[in-house]
């Protein structure tokens, strides 16, 4: 099952169609394109799918839903690569 997972900007590069930036979901560190998120910035948590960044969200929700997945065993997946 694929899910749209927050994570929190670490940084981030170039700009409009080619913005990327590093995503830190729970201490794994992956690249995600920004471009649906231009108002994004160092700092903010993303929801990302399949390595987009597709919305901005608090962070108190993005806490909530590493709960959630931390309770399903569903960050190990990320971690090993999932399918």
């Amino acid at each position: 099952m694929c899910l749209a997972i927050p994570g929190k900007i670490t940084s981030v590069t170039g700009d409009a169609l080619a913005r990327m930036g590093k995503v830190d979901f729970g201490g794994i560190q992956k690249d995600v394109n920004l471009a649906y998120v231009p108002e994004a910035k160092v700092g903010d948590y993303v929801i990302v799918h399949v390595g987009f960044a597709l919305s901005v969200v608090e962070e108190s929700e993005a806490n909530q839903v590493f709960e959630y997945l931390r309770q399903m065993g569903e960050l190990l997946e990320l971690k090993e690569g999932g399918p």
